[in-house]
């Protein structure tokens, strides 16, 4: 290590320490539990990000592309090739609104729905893989989702 380097590395600055950072255990968090959706998911072919789509328009039903990039924190741009695939797949149909061309509409096929018997079991497979005490994962899920709300306008 040169010399400069090493008075560099000596500088320490805080706020720039990983354990410092709040996104980085959130973020690690979230990609260990998406993996772990992946061996249930794959033999079925989807994807997590499929997945909560389905999940959103199965209790929904039958949403805009706008209403589902709100509920799922998703762009359109990330959002509209995922819907072209799993149309493509035969779990969703899109439709065009007669009055606005603008608008599209999504909802599930019979084979989309076919797919939620298939599914219905992950939850508690997942919940089983996580081994967090109910009270401390009830309070997780309310703490992310005040800070999904506090996000919101950023």
């Amino acid at each position: 290590m040169s010399e400069k380097e090493q008075k560099l590395q000596e500088q320490v600055y805080p706020q720039l320490l990983l354990d410092t950072q709040l996104c980085f255990p959130l973020y690690a968090a979230s990609r260990k539990v998406v993996n772990a959706y992946g061996p249930l998911l794959k033999p079925l072919g989807l994807t997590y990000t499929q997945y909560i789509v389905l999940l959103a328009l199965w209790e929904k039903g039958k949403s805009s592309v706008g209403d589902l990039c709100r509920r799922l924190y998703l762009d359109c741009g990330t959002l509209t090739p995922l819907l072209k695939k799993m149309e493509e797949s035969g779990w969703i149909d899109r439709c065009r609104c007669r009055e606005d061309e603008r608008m599209v509409y999504v909802s599930v096929t019979d084979r989309g729905w076919e797919l939620r018997e298939q599914v219905k079991d992950i939850p508690g497979q997942m919940g089983s893989c996580i081994t967090l005490p109910q009270q401390d994962a009830l309070e997780l899920y309310r703490l992310l989702h005040r800070l999904l709300d506090a996000m919101e306008g950023n």
